[in-house]
Formats: structure tokens, sequence, C-alpha cells
């Protein structure tokens, strides 16, 4: 079986490379940028007929498209996030029509949430901010696409390799940075908003699930943790396994997402019923796995 991942040097991509090279008879492609990348592509860049011919040459059995920007102006969102997978898809139709496409999403495609109300794959979809809606526009690009196509719209994604750029990761290098002593101080802005984290380790299985799965998929599968944190208790949790003895100062102003997205949610029960798929780790192991990471040998 030959799997083409694209953006497989990236927070997910990583993992879901690492999980596949432990299939047996699996020949994994890696597809972006990176020197190291079997081949070249950038979505956000290439023609439809460009990437066909790469796409033709490498005969994919299934392209897993973990390539995505979730920082940068509307411009750059918008072009690796919309416009990407809607090349790919174009160029999939042209080169290897019979490959399944697995992309990942996001759940900021639905945009806020109903306080105790996890959301289902079915509802309404009303995006805050531009990295939502481009995200929303790459899944639209999938599922209208006629293809074998399933989007796996993730959660907050939290554990061993957890970039700076996202909160997890920034929370553990602030927590770093500080140090464990009395007089430390975290400075943070408002963490009163409940979102979805679950493990990357497990994104990374649904992905290589939906990969391998016989016939046809749901159009799209939710893969979160399932309940509703505060953010607060992240916080506090990787505090607690830094040995964080300072205090952490919580402001009233936080992200502008933050603000108009306070709760966040996914029902994953089509996720278990399609692939057979829940989540194996809790919030206190990604965190564990998070930190312990990330830790100076």
């Amino acid at each position: 079986m030959r799997i083409l991942v694209l953006g497989f040097t990236g927070y997910l991509g990583a993992h879901v490379v690492e999980r596949l090279r432990a299939l047996p008879g699996a020949l994994v492609l890696g597809g972006g940028r990176s020197a190291a990348a079997d081949l070249d592509v950038d979505l956000a860049r290439v023609r439809p007929e460009q990437l066909a011919r790469v796409l033709a040459s490498a005969a994919p059995d299934t392209v897993i498209n973990c390539a995505g920007a979730t920082g940068g102006d509307a411009v750059t969102l918008a072009e690796v996030n919309a416009r990407g997978p809607a090349v790919l898809c174009a160029a999939l139709r042209e080169a290897a029509p019979a490959a399944r496409l697995v992309h990942l999403g996001s759940a900021a495609e639905y945009g806020p949430g109903t306080p105790g109300t996890p959301v289902t794959e079915s509802a309404a979809t009303h995006p805050v901010g531009p990295y939502g809606a481009t995200k929303l526009a790459g899944t639209a690009a999938v599922t209208a696409s006629g293809l074998d196509a399933v989007v796996l719209r993730v959660g907050n994604p939290v554990g061993p390799g957890a970039p700076s750029s996202g909160l997890p990761g920034r929370i553990a290098a602030l927590l770093r940075e500080s140090g464990p002593g009395p007089e430390a101080v975290l400075r943070l802005g408002d963490l009163s908003a409940h979102r979805d984290f679950v493990d990357v380790r497990d994104v990374a299985r649904a992905a290589v699930l939906a990969a391998t799965a016989p016939g046809p998929l749901p159009p799209v599968l939710n893969i979160g943790g399932g309940r509703a944190v505060p953010v607060r208790d992240l916080v506090r949790g990787l505090a607690g396994l830094a040995g964080f003895r300072g205090r952490i100062e919580e402001g009233t102003a936080g992200s502008a997402r933050s603000a108009q997205v306070s709760w966040q949610c996914s029902d994953i029960a089509a996720a278990g019923r399609a692939l057979g798929w829940r989540p194996a780790h809790t919030l206190d192991d990604a965190l564990a796995a998070l930190w312990e990471g990330g830790r100076t040998p």
C-alpha cells in the first residue's frame, strides 16, 4: 500500500507518519517543501496540472493531507487551508481518482458551541475568523470532490512535540522559562474558555484507521476528546507537572477567538461507529507526554 502524507514534517503529520511506518507492507511517502520530502509539493502555490503529474508518478493508494496553517494573515490561511485542498482534489481526480483522501480539518469550523451540547457532524457551521473559515472552505472542497474522501474534524491537539504556536506548547514553554521558584509569575489572558482537547497520538491513530478502513466512510468525522475542559485546567495541569510554585495571574483579556468561542465540544460517536475509534489517552496522559518530551536530558 502506497500512502502519501502531505505536511509530513508538521506536528500532526509527523505523528501520522510515525504510526503509518509501523504498518506491515506500507510504503510511506512524504510530500511537502522540506528537503527531506520524497515529493516536492507546495499546496499553496502548485498548479493542479503540475500536482497531477507528481501524483501520477507517485501512484498513491491513499493520500493523507496534514498540511495546514494555524497562524498568519488571511491570505496565508486561505492559500494553505482553502486553496490547497481544492488543488489537491482537482489533481487527484485527474491522476489518481481511485485513491482515498483523508483530510485533516478542524473543530474551529463549527464556531461557537452551546454549553452542555456536544456538536455532531451534521450541525451548522459558523466559524469565527479566517482560520475556521478557511478550514471550512477546505472541507467543502473535499466533501464536494466526488473522491473517496473523508474529513477528520480535529479538536485541540495536545501531546508530545506540541509547538509553541499553539496554547499547550506555549504554556509549556513559558513554564520552562519561568522555572519552579516561588517568585515566578505566569501572566496569562482569560482562561475561562472550554475546549475539546485530544491527544495527538489519538489523532494519528484515527488518520491511519481512516486511511486503511474498507469501504466508503462518512464525509466528515469528529476526532476529539469528547469532553469540554476549561483551559484553566490545562494550565494548572502543566504547572503541576512542572513543579511550578509561583503565581499564575489570569487577565480579563484573551484571544479574540476565546472571547467569541467560549465553549467547544465534539460528539465523537460517529468515529466510533465508522472507524472503531475512541481516544486511548486521557488529557493527563497528553500533558505528561508533552512535558516529558520537552525535558532536557
